[in-house]
């Protein structure tokens, strides 16, 4: 095996291990010592830390989520940058599936016997450093359906849909795009109950307790 397909190997299980980190199950626990994905929505991202464990967790734990993501990316971008050559010229496809994987990581963090999050913040984090541009109208999308919804699945599955309009604009590169349209995809199908709660009429508000 050559050297680098062993570093693009390497990196792209790092992304993996990076978004695996269980930022909402850590909070739960160190906090109320409680195990989150018994309690709410049954998710571990920050949307539900907020409502089982606080404000300030949840803040926390969007901003750590994010982080994990823009971690993922830089890293693969840094180290392909300073090797060149064949490793480089694969740099799009390899962030790419580097990303695929940190967010999958989120949702089916191998920490948690494979369950997670909805990914829609380490989605966020991962389009900032892929195209601060595509990643900045993503933000924006997801905080004015907010704004005037005050429900969080709806922005996020909002900005799910979103994410391809601004790559196509931003970075129309197939790699790229094809990430764009399986990560929006995937938060698409994460978010498949609230879907069903919010075409009921029961998705619950900033606030509101999540009702069966």
């Amino acid at each position: 095996m050559s050297f680098s397909i062993l570093i693009s190997f390497a990196l792209i299980l790092t992304a993996y291990l990076l978004g695996s980190i269980p930022t909402g199950y850590l909070a739960g626990r160190i906090l109320k010592g409680i195990d989150i994905r018994e309690h709410g929505s049954g998710s571990t991202g920050a949307t539900n830390v907020l409502r089982t464990v606080g404000k300030g967790a949840a803040i926390g734990v969007l901003l750590v989520d994010l982080v994990k993501g823009m971690m993922a990316i830089a890293l693969i971008k840094m180290i392909t940058n300073s090797l060149g050559g064949n490793v480089l010229q694969w740099q799009e496809w390899l962030v790419m599936t580097g990303a695929l994987l940190a967010v999958l990581g989120h949702s089916k963090s191998v920490w948690l016997k494979f369950s997670g999050g909805k990914s829609a913040a380490i989605s966020l984090g991962v389009l900032f450093v892929m195209n601060p541009f595509v990643g900045l109208g993503t933000l924006a999308t997801f905080l004015i359906v907010l704004y005037f919804s005050r429900i969080v699945s709806l922005s996020s599955l909002s900005g799910a849909i979103a994410v391809s309009v601004f790559m196509a604009i931003f970075n129309p590169s197939i790699p790229y795009l094809t990430f764009a349209l399986l990560a929006g995809l995937y938060v698409i199908i994460r978010h498949r109950t609230n879907i069903q709660r919010l075409m009921a009429g029961k998705e619950p508000r900033i606030g509101q307790a999540v009702t069966p």
